[in-house]
């Protein structure tokens, strides 16, 4: 399923785009909201792995407001921080449409909730 704790780690891989291929741009979504098991140890866990400025403008795009521009310090995140931040990785779930690279402009379907991330043949490295 796509969720934003997955779409921050997805770059495009096509052949010849090694620049400005992340984040990818969603299109025309179709979002749910599921409720997921609230755990704090994992989000300061997996703070360090987020490239936050693309999970915010991200979030923001789909219509979510709740995480700051900037992340807060390490040992340093409150408890309502920790639930936005939760539900913006864990709860938001884009069920139909598009993840569009940036440079290349190549389109990988959200279908049923998961990304066709494969690559035609001629679209390979």
């Amino acid at each position: 399923m796509v969720r934003l704790i997955t779409h921050n780690l997805l770059a495009c891989h096509a052949k010849g785009c090694t620049t400005n291929n992340f984040p990818l741009a969603f299109r025309d979504v179709q979002l749910e909201n599921r409720e997921a098991e609230y755990n704090p140890e994992f989000l300061k866990g997996f703070m360090p792995k987020i490239e936050w400025n693309a999970l915010v403008s991200t979030a923001r795009e789909l219509g979510d407001v709740s995480l700051p521009a900037e992340c807060p310090e390490p040992g340093t995140e409150t408890d309502e921080f920790l639930h936005a931040l939760h539900h913006v990785l864990m709860e938001i779930h884009v069920e139909e449409g598009s993840m569009v690279c940036p440079n290349c402009q190549h389109v990988y379907r959200i279908s049923n909730g998961i990304p066709n991330m494969l690559l035609a043949e001629h679209e390979i490295k």
